[in-house]
């Protein structure tokens, strides 16, 4: 059985039996700003529902029955909690605190749409929480709204994907939170320079593909004339398919059996990742939702 709402408000059915009529939630996805087309946003329930005991930091929170939940699809600024020699991200306090007052001591219902335990063992699922007068709130989407976090999918946890990046864009667009610091400031992927000097971060990048080659099934997009200089991204050949199921990325690439890849020089597109260097700046992309377009192609 499948229950199809929009993120807002439900009618109140009993606080701890939040949306537990159905199997699944499915969420219709926002499209627009030349994003991935995606499909509906489906999410399987989690039986169980606990109350939050504790925040970690702006995407981690710990439940009273012991689990320790990493909100999926998001990434927020970041806390040292522990770590020798690493500096605390801007708004990283803030966020977690966000999070606690939006969250904490109220109950919640877990949400999976995709891998459901990363390797700290800790839970991977959209959060909702349980609102006094009744319905929820979609914690991943509302730290978004807020400018208090990034879309930070994998491509083994990709649901709802859209529905966050929209969310995103409208922070971005107002300059909220996060957006109006330069610490997290979208790169020109011409700054090769720069580029280089955010080795090991995680950052979104835009430009113009200058040219694409499939070259032993891997996919190249070099940004600049020269590719061992200038920068690139990837994508390894296991996960090309992954790019050619969906649209645009199935028109351009010739569907899931790639071979011509001359469609994608030309277009804007705006991508995030871990930057890496491999002769000049290298950006791997292992799933669609990484890798936005953000104009006509030239």
């Amino acid at each position: 059985m499948f229950l199809r709402v929009a993120a807002g408000p439900l009618p109140r059915i009993g606080r701890l039996a939040l949306l537990s009529l159905s199997a699944f939630l499915a969420i219709p996805c926002i499209h627009g700003g030349g994003a991935v087309l995606a499909a509906e946003c489906l999410l399987e329930e989690d039986k169980a529902t606990s109350v939050v005991a504790k925040i970690i930091d702006g995407d981690t929170l710990v439940l009273e029955d012991g689990r320790e939940v990493r909100l999926t699809g998001i990434q927020a600024p970041k806390l040292p909690l522990g770590r020798p020699n690493f500096d605390m991200w801007p708004l990283a306090r803030e966020a977690r605190d966000a999070v606690a007052g939006i969250a904490l001591g109220k109950p919640v219902m877990l949400r999976f749409g995709g891998a459901r335990v990363d390797r700290h063992k800790r839970v991977l699922a959209q959060v909702f929480v349980a609102r006094d007068e009744g319905g929820f709130d979609w914690l991943q989407k509302e730290m978004l709204e807020r400018g208090l976090a990034r879309v930070y999918t994998f491509s083994d946890n990709r649901a709802c994907s859209e529905e966050l990046l929209e969310a995103e864009r409208a922070a971005r667009g107002k300059a909220l939170g996060i957006w109006a610091d330069p610490f997290y400031g979208i790169h020109d992927a011409a700054d090769v320079a720069g580029l280089l000097e955010r080795v090991g971060r995680f950052e979104l990048v835009e430009g113009r593909v200058a040219s694409a080659a499939l070259v032993r099934g891997k996919l190249y997009l070099n940004f600049g004339d020269d590719y061992r200089k200038d920068f690139t991204v990837t994508v390894q050949e296991r996960d090309v398919k992954l790019f050619g199921r969906d649209e645009p990325w199935g028109s351009l690439l010739g569907g899931t059996e790639a071979t011509d890849v001359s469609a994608l020089a030309g277009r804007h597109v705006r991508v995030r990742g871990w930057l890496d260097r491999y002769n000049g700046p290298e950006m791997e992309a292992t799933h669609p939702e990484q890798i936005e377009f953000t104009g006509d192609a030239d």
